[in-house]
């Protein structure tokens, strides 16, 4: 169920089951491998294979991969009941891409299985290690936590927590800033990470302080987004803006700029100003804000 005001976001749009409960029962899983009914999503840093137009997931049955470690296939769920499996490896031949790519295109069903596998990898490859001692870990629960080998401790996926939000003056213009990594004339919403013992609300009013100067003084939760590049939860803000003077840290952003809905979207038609990607929780909020669907 999706009650958000944002719905449908790109890579929230998850349909599975993800019966937590299986993920311990090492014999139920054993049988679900050994079903040609099952269904396995190969992920190789962050890419899958896909095919169709619009494309959907590549996915094979268990019997066409041979001497995958237990360890190595991760539960993502049951769709009706079909079990959903991802393993990490080498890739077969087809047209391969990633979540930015095609994250957007593909059916909610997919979407949240690419979404989870491409999470659950990078995880995986980047803790290796227990972070309280040091020892390497093993996978346990069907891909869902890490068991240090040393002091037995468990660890789980590591989720981020980013707030991003469409800053909004008194006279309806939106606030839009250029970090110096994007490509010339992109423009977005302006994001940060949560900071320990930090509310969200907080966090979207620091954040637009530290990077335009700009005062907040009121916050709207929105909606939320998935976003495994490599680990972050996107939590989406609509955000008042007491003031609106400008002054951009010239760290994260080099530019930023009051907009109104003429001015956006003229610059946007004439290729002035290129908006985030549609796979993007970013480029839905300005939609939002905005009332319709802006370029490509």
């Amino acid at each position: 169920m999706d009650s958000s005001l944002l719905p449908s976001l790109a890579l929230s749009r998850g349909t599975i089951d993800r019966a937590g409960h299986h993920r311990p029962d090492a014999e139920w899983l054993n049988a679900k491998w050994k079903d040609d009914s099952s269904r396995v999503l190969i992920v190789s840093d962050g890419r899958v294979v896909v095919e169709g137009d619009p494309p959907r997931l590549a996915l094979v049955a268990p019997s066409k991969l041979d001497g995958v470690d237990p360890q190595q296939r991760w539960f993502l769920g049951l769709d009706d009941d079909t079990a959903m499996f991802t393993v990490p490896g080498d890739l077969p031949g087809g047209h391969t891409a990633n979540l930015r790519e095609v994250g957007a295109l593909l059916g909610d069903r997919d979407s949240g299985l690419m979404t989870t596998a491409v999470a659950l990898e990078a995880w995986h490859t980047h803790h290796t290690h227990c972070p309280r001692c040091g020892a390497p870990t093993t996978i346990a629960e069907a891909g869902m936590v890490r068991r240090c080998t040393a002091d037995r401790s468990l660890h789980h996926p590591r989720v981020d927590p980013a707030v991003i939000m469409t800053v909004v003056d008194d006279e309806d213009r939106v606030l839009l800033g250029h970090q110096a990594r994007w490509p010339p004339r992109r423009f977005s919403t302006l994001a940060g990470f949560v900071e320990p013992g930090e509310s969200l609300e907080q966090a979207v009013a620091r954040e637009v302080h530290e990077e335009t100067n700009v005062v907040v003084d009121a916050a709207t939760y929105i909606g939320s987004q998935p976003w495994p590049f490599p680990n972050s939860l996107m939590l989406g803000f609509h955000a008042h803006a007491a003031t609106t003077d400008i002054t951009v840290d010239e760290v994260e952003i080099t530019e930023a700029a009051w907009f109104t809905r003429d001015e956006l979207e003229a610059a946007v038609a004439s290729g002035d100003l290129r908006l985030p990607p549609p796979v993007s929780i970013a480029r839905r909020l300005i939609e939002r804000w905005h009332g319709t669907t802006l370029g490509r």
